[in-house]
């Protein structure tokens, strides 16, 4: 699901980094007009190990392909490096849960009926999330550290056949709370765009797809990140 970057000459309102999560947001920014560069820079899993490199102000991303995007996108903003960039950073890296929620992943603390009881608001289920997107973490602390405004979208709660619900929901809120810790704005539209269960409504997910959301899903962050000031 690439998203180009806005090939618009009007100056960008924002830095889209992230992963294919990025490409509906990307597509109801080019279908309003409003100006932005940036885009996915990969698949989901490419970003839950260590995948960059932090720079004095800047990074290097260690898959060539993702390490491309991200000059093109810093091209379009005419400057060489993170911490030149003059606009708030919007992405969605790390945010993918259901990368950290693979079932088979979980079985050691299964018991005859399910997880054991208590597990998934527990001290340790906590430590083993955030040490699974500890890359992650360290790319926001690091453009926040550069002064960057940044601001993370939570994904579409679409929880696909590999990978455990109850994990998917309790993983996202231990990394929404590490994110809003370290000072990130969070966008979270959850309560506007999923069903009585938790899940994301069949209006706003991509068909014959198991965790995208769409077009009308991107307008629903656009238009929060309007409301942001951006």
């Amino acid at each position: 699901m690439k998203t180009p970057s806005s090939t618009t000459t009007a100056p960008a309102r924002f830095l889209l980094l992230g992963d294919s999560h990025a490409g509906p947001i990307g597509r109801a920014a080019r279908a309003a007009g409003l100006p932005f560069d940036g885009g996915p820079l990969g698949a989901g899993r490419e970003f839950t190990d260590d995948f960059f490199e932090p720079r004095d102000a800047d990074v290097v991303f260690r898959g060539p392909e993702a390490e491309q995007h991200y000059r093109g996108f810093l091209r379009g903003l005419q400057v060489t490096g993170l911490g030149a960039v003059a606009v708030p950073v919007v992405s969605t890296l790390g945010l993918s849960a259901h990368f950290v929620a693979t079932a088979d992943n979980w079985q050691i603390y299964r018991g005859p009926s399910g997880l054991m009881p208590g597990f998934l608001s527990s001290a340790l289920f906590g430590d083993i999330v955030r040490a699974s997107v500890r890359a992650a973490l360290a790319f926001y602390r690091h453009a926040l550290g550069l002064g960057l405004r940044v601001l993370a979208v939570m994904p579409p709660q679409r929880v696909p056949a590999h990978a455990d619900p109850l994990v998917f929901m309790a993983a996202q809120d231990v990394i929404r709370e590490a994110l809003t810790g370290l000072g990130v704005e969070m966008v979270d539209l959850r309560a506007r765009t999923t069903d009585e269960h938790g899940f994301q409504r069949p209006e706003l997910c991509e068909p014959d797809d198991a965790i995208h959301g769409n077009l009308a899903f991107g307008r629903l962050i656009l238009a929060e990140l309007l409301e942001r000031g951006l």
